[in-house]
C-alpha cells in the first residue's frame, strides 16, 4: 500500500516504523525539518518538509494515488483539516486521524466525523485509549501488561517471575503436561534485554518476564500457577485528574464492584472540575510526593496507586514513597520509553507507554486483508496478530505441526464458532478460524503471507 504519515513525532515516527518494514511504501510528511531528516535518514521512507494540511504539500507527499493517510500531528485541528483536505481534493480512500481533545468524540456530536461533515474513517484518541489501559492494568494488577483478543475471549498477560514463582527451572512442555486443562500458551519470554519466543523444553528463571496468553475464564488459575494472584481491589489512590486519571476514575465508579477511591491532584482548577465530575471519589489538592498528603490519602491501607499526572518523574517517584508508606501496587504513566527500564528497580509494578497503546491502536486500523487486530510489543521488538483464516490462506486445513511459521511466531489461541481452542500439534485449522499468533518483528512480514494479506480487501 501507498500510505502517507502525517506527523513525524513518537507516535508517527513509530508508525512509519512499522509500516516501511512491511514492504509499503511509506511517505513521512512533518513541518518540522529536523524530523523530517531523522525518519528518511532512519527508516526506508520518503520525507517531506511542509504543514500536512496545504494541499501542495499532500500533492507533493503522493496524495493523488495514496491508499491511506494516518494524521498523526501534535494538533487535533491540522489532523482534521489534513483529512478533508485528502478526502475532498485527492479523494484518498482511508483516513485515521489522532484527536486528543475529548469534546469532539462526546455523543452530542457523533454525526461531526461522517462522510457529509469531516470525513475521518478512523478517530484515535490516545487519552481514551491510555485510559482503558490503566483500568485493564488496575484489574490485573499483578501484571506489567495485558490485552484483549478474540471478542474478548482470550488475553494477553505480561507476568514478570519472581523467586517464589511455583513453576521456574520447568521445561514449558512439562507444564502443559501438569495442567492439560489449562488453556493457556507461553509465547514470549524478555530475558535480559533480548525477547524471544521460546521452544518446548525452554525453561523459565527468576527475573524473566513473559508474555502468556490466556483464555478468559483461565486467567485467574494461570495467574495462580505462575505465583502472581489477582488482588481484590477495593482501595485506590490516584494522582493526576487529567483527561487520563478523570477517564479512569469514571470508569470505576461505573463498575459494580464498589471501590473506594481517592484522587490527589496539584491544580486547584482541574481538582475542583474532577470533585463535580465524580461521585463518589473524594478528591484531595495537593502535590502527590507529600507524604502527608499520601497518608492523607490513606495509601498505606489501598490496594494500588496509579500515577497518571503529566510529568514522567513525579509518575515514577510517587509510587516509590507510596510502597514505602506500605501500598503494594503501584502502576505508573511513563511516557519516555527510554526511563521504562527504571520501572522494576525502583518498585514500579506496572506501566503504561501511551505511545505504544496509541500505535497499537492506530495499527489495528491500518493492517489489510483478514487482520483483526495488531497489539505491539516493547520498542517495535514483537507483535500480537489478531487475523480470521482464509479458505485460501496456507493455514486452512493444516495441523498446526504441519505450518512452517517462522521461527519468532508461535501460535497462541483460535477461536472457532465462539469456542476457545488452545492450539496443540494436532490441531487442524478451518477456514473461518480466528487466530492470535505472537510474531517478532522481524518475521511479521511472514507471518502476513501466511495469512495471505491482499490490498483488494479495501
Amino acid at each position: 500500500m501507498k500510505i502517507i504519515v502525517c506527523g513525524a513525532g513518537q507516535v508517527g515516527w513509530q508508525i512509519a516504523r512499522h509500516l516501511s518494514g512491511e514492504a509499503n511504501e511509506v511517505t513521512v510528511v512533518d513541518n518540522n525539518p529536523a524530523l523530517v531528516r531523522r525518519a528518511a535518514d532512519t527508516l526506508d521512507v520518503m520525507g517531506i518538509t511542509g504543514f500536512a494540511s496545504h494541499p501542495h504539500v499532500l500533492e507533493a507527499a503522493g496524495a493523488a494515488d495514496a491508499d491511506m493517510l494516518i494524521a498523526a500531528t501534535h494538533s487535533d485541528e491540522v489532523n482534521m483539516v489534513t483529512c478533508q483536505v485528502a478526502h475532498s481534493v485527492f479523494n484518498v480512500t482511508r483516513k485515521i486521524a489522532r484527536l486528543r481533545e475529548q469534546t469532539y468524540l462526546e455523543p452530542q456530536y457523533a454525526t461531526l466525523f461522517t462522510r457529509a461533515n469531516m470525513p475521518i474513517d478512523v478517530v484515535i484518541s490516545p487519552e481514551r485509549e491510555v485510559s482503558r489501559a490503566a483500568l485493564k492494568r488496575l484489574m490485573y494488577s499483578s501484571t506489567f501488561d495485558v490485552e484483549e483478543f478474540l471478542d474478548g475471549r482470550g488475553q494477553l498477560l505480561g507476568l514478570a517471575l519472581d523467586a517464589d514463582c511455583p513453576v521456574l527451572n520447568t521445561p514449558l512442555r512439562q507444564l502443559t503436561e501438569l495442567f492439560s486443562t489449562l488453556r493457556a500458551t507461553v509465547v514470549g519470554v524478555r530475558r535480559g534485554k533480548r525477547l524471544f519466543a521460546p521452544e518446548p523444553m525452554d525453561q523459565l528463571f527468576e527475573g524473566d518476564a513473559i508474555y502468556v496468553f490466556v483464555e478468559l475464564s483461565d486467567t485467574a488459575r494461570t495467574l495462580e500457577i505462575f505465583g502472581k494472584p489477582a488482588p481484590d481491589l477495593r482501595r485506590v489512590v490516584i494522582v493526576g485528574a487529567g483527561n487520563v486519571g478523570l477517564s479512569v476514575a469514571q470508569l470505576l465508579e461505573a463498575r459494580p464492584e464498589r471501590i473506594r477511591m481517592k484522587m490527589i491532584e496539584r491544580s486547584r482548577e482541574r481538582a475542583e472540575a474532577a470533585a463535580d465530575a465524580l461521585e463518589r471519589t473524594i478528591v484531595l489538592r495537593g502535590d502527590g510526593m507529600d507524604s502527608d498528603l499520601l497518608t492523607e490519602a490513606e495509601v498505606a491501607r489501598a490496594d494500588a496507586i496509579l500515577v497518571v499526572t503529566d510529568d514522567d518523574k513525579t509518575n515514577m517517584l510517587v509510587p516509590v514513597r507510596a510502597k514505602a508508606l506500605g501500598c503494594p501496587l503501584s502502576i505508573a504513566l511513563i511516557n519516555d520509553p527510554s526511563l521504562v527500564e527504571l520501572a522494576r528497580p525502583l518498585g514500579i509494578d506496572a506501566y503504561i507507554n501511551p505511545r505504544a497503546t496509541t500505535v497499537s491502536s492506530i495499527l489495528r486500523h491500518v493492517r489489510h486483508g483478514r487482520v483483526r487486530s495488531v497489539y505491539s510489543i516493547g520498542e517495535n521488538e514483537a507483535e500480537v496478530i489478531e487475523a480470521q483464516v482464509l479458505s485460501t490462506s496456507p493455514l486452512s486445513g493444516q495441523r498446526v505441526r504441519d505450518i512452517d511459521f517462522p521461527e519468532g511466531a508461535l501460535l497462541a489461541g483460535i477461536l472457532r464458532k465462539a469456542q476457545f481452542i488452545r492450539p496443540m500439534g494436532e490441531t487442524r485449522l478451518e477456514d473461518g478460524d480466528v487466530v492470535v499468533i505472537f510474531t517478532l518483528s522481524g518475521d511479521v512480514a511472514a507471518v502476513e503471507h501466511l495469512l495471505q494479506v491482499a490490498v483488494e480487501y479495501f
